[in-house]
């Protein structure tokens, strides 16, 4: 008894410590699974450390933050982060996504309602339209919003000042942004995929939050099955207190985590059902490739965005899809990872 009791986790533990430091959290409480300072912030230690540098200097000077650019695969924390940023500098977050903002009355509203130093967060931020971006322009370099009053001869520009702020602006196609709206971007980050120690620490700390008593083996389990993605993982761990509640389980073990994850048909390498029909598309109808994204895209009836910012990258970062200059190819270990036989690669 005493050596299955050593095995176990006391997450809730681990939580309420965390309190008692002052950080702020409430074990139990589902939306408070986001980190709200650097400190607990778990992960990404280049993107922490760049920052961290950067909120100190800025607090000392008084100033408001440079703007940052958070760029990478969705799921990683960008929305987290800008968070985190507004938590650290004592200031509101204000937070919209670009599709949102469509009309020029939107962002002027956002922009002239803010206050000193506050965060303003965009997601999507490379889905702006030319004219919310090039409001943005003055208003990211000078602090002024340049309007146009009147039309045609009786027309004349107006400059209205603005509070000093920061804009946080993320998306996962940083290419997709124009030169002129990156460029006046301060700090420019890119968030990876996170590696499988901190994904297990990023587990437990979710566990304890809602109040699981979780085995080590389990968080490791439920780790290697998140696609190195922590909103993955915090999601597959709802999942599997479902099971654990419905069943009747204190204790959530290995065997628990791949029973309930399974029904979910998440493999023990983290691929899902589109996963696998992709690479499955890909070696029984073009005999592994090389094919393009467009004929994947409609022969799965999926957006060729969401292929390639969804779905390719993980299987691109797990070695089982490559990409060459004449289209998407299955590796040998993609082949073997389904079964099929290595020597059949074209």
């Amino acid at each position: 008894m005493a050596a299955t009791e050593s095995r176990l986790l006391d997450p809730t533990a681990v939580a309420e410590e965390q309190l008692q430091e002052g950080h702020g959290e409430t074990p139990g409480r589902e939306d408070s699974l986001r980190p709200r300072r650097l400190a607990d912030y778990i992960g990404q230690s280049e993107l922490k450390q760049v920052l961290g540098i950067a909120v100190a200097a800025t607090r000392s000077r008084g100033e408001a933050l440079d703007h940052v650019l958070l760029h990478g695969p969705p799921g990683l924390g960008k929305t987290t982060m800008a968070l985190v940023l507004a938590q650290e500098l004592g200031v509101r977050c204000r937070i919209t996504s670009a599709p949102a903002l469509e009309r020029p009355r939107d962002i002027i509203g956002l922009l002239v309602n803010l206050q000193a130093h506050e965060v303003l967060f965009i997601d999507e931020i490379h889905r702006l339209n030319r004219v919310a971006e090039e409001l943005l322009y003055p208003a990211m370099e000078d602090y002024r919003l340049d309007l146009t009053v009147g039309k045609g001869t009786t027309a004349r520009t107006r400059s209205l000042p603005i509070a000093p702020f920061t804009l946080v602006g993320a998306t996962t196609r940083a290419g997709a942004l124009s030169s002129p709206l990156r460029d006046r971007f301060g700090l420019i980050q890119r968030l990876e995929f996170y590696e499988l120690e901190d994904l297990q620490a990023i587990v437990v700390r979710a566990a304890g939050l809602l109040r699981l008593q979780l085995e080590v083996d389990a968080a490791l389990e439920v780790a290697r099955r998140c696609r190195g993605t922590p909103r993955i993982a915090n999601r597959l761990l709802r999942r599997v207190r479902d099971v654990a509640s419905v069943q009747g389980h204190e204790h959530i073990g290995v065997e628990l985590v791949q029973e309930a994850l399974s029904l979910h048909r998440v493999d023990d390498r983290g691929l899902d059902a589109s996963d696998r029909r992709l690479l499955t598309l890909m070696l029984e109808g073009y005999g592994g490739g090389p094919v393009g994204l467009e004929t994947l895209a409609a022969g799965l009836g999926e957006d060729p965005t969401t292929l390639e910012t969804v779905i390719e990258p993980f299987l691109l970062q797990q070695g089982l899809l490559q990409r060459t200059p004449r289209g998407r190819l299955v590796t040998a270990a993609g082949r073997a990872h389904l079964g099929w036989p290595v020597q059949q690669a074209a």
